[in-house]
This record gives C-alpha cells, structure tokens and sequence, in this order.
C-alpha cells in the first residue's frame, strides 16, 4: 500500500519538527530528516550506529536546490547529463558550496544529490520545501530493509513515522556516480 496524502502530510510535519521518517525509495526503505536539522540528523547516524565522514545523499525538493547547494553549474555539461537522468534512481556526487554542514558531505569537497522518481521519496522534501537526507533504512551493517515490517523490526519504535509503500526494484540500492567524470561509483 502506497502512502497516503494524509500520511504524507503527516511526515512532512514530523520532518519540520525534527523527526525521523521511514520510507520507501526506489530501491529500498530509507531514513529521512531536514537536511539541516543537526539534531534530527544526529539521531539517524545513532540509529544506525553511521559515521559522520560518510556523509549522506540528499534529495531535492526541486532544481533549484541543486545551485544551491552546489557549483555545477559551472560544468554545464555534466549538469546536462546529470538532468537527464532525474527524476529517477540516480545519486550524483557533485562539487558542494562551501559552508555546507560537515554531516551532509562527510567533510569533502563533495556531496551526494537526487532527485527521486518515487512518489513517496520524491514528496517528502517537496513537501518540505527544504532538501531531506535519506539513507538506507538499517543498522550499519545489517541488510537494508525492502519493507515497513523490517523497518519496525529494526528501529522497534526509534523512527517517528514509518511510511506505507513498497520500492520498484526491490533490494537494489540507486547508482551513484561522479558528476566529473561520470564515471559509476556503485551500481
């Protein structure tokens, strides 16, 4: 079952207020919070016992987000074959601005975007109005959960909202590659 515009606006207000939601992605579940909520995204890195320097991907509510948070614009043909391939289940790691907070890019240089096809990870930063974090939905170390049934079994209440939905490709994390050079990184 797909979640719902109500359960979708709820998730929009747990993310305003600091919360932590589950959802679904097009691969697997996902642990989402404002991007700039230090706290909010502090309490993922201690659900799934995550280092910081791993940095997190971030989706965008929209493409203006990504000249914010970014200087690709300066690559315009990097940009273009980024766009071609958004909305969809493609990670991008491209060249971060400056003074972005050190939990999103893990201290590099760098930073890891989307713009997601799937509806439920697509809404939430819409809903937002600001870009979430999202990483797979699992202690380090343990498989990703591909349901909402794994999601509780693992967090067993620690996530404020678990999202009804199910990810297209089941067990297949997104591609991430390198704007730069466009080479795949995982995939």
């Amino acid at each position: 079952m797909a979640a719902s515009r109500h359960a979708l606006a709820r998730a929009a207000r747990i993310l305003r207020g600091g919360g932590v939601v589950a959802h679904p992605t097009e691969g697997v579940f996902g642990l989402a919070a404002d991007a700039f909520d230090a706290a909010a995204v502090a309490r993922i890195l201690a659900l799934k016992g995550r280092d910081p320097a791993a940095g997190f991907i971030v989706l965008l509510p929209d493409l203006r987000w990504l000249d914010a948070l970014s200087t690709l614009a300066e690559d315009a043909p990097a940009r273009a074959t980024m766009l071609e391939s958004w909305p969809g289940p493609e990670t991008w790691i491209v060249p971060a601005r400056e003074g972005l907070p050190e939990w999103l890019t893990g201290g590099r240089d760098t930073l890891a975007v989307r713009s997601s096809a799937h509806p439920v990870a697509a809404a939430l930063p819409a809903l937002l109005g600001r870009p979430v974090v999202s990483t797979s939905a699992n202690p380090s170390g343990l498989r990703p959960a591909l349901d909402a049934q794994r999601v509780r079994r693992y967090f067993d209440g620690d996530v404020d909202l678990v999202l009804g939905g199910r990810p297209p490709r089941p067990g297949h994390p997104t591609r991430i590659r390198d704007a730069a050079t466009g080479a795949i990184l995982r995939g």
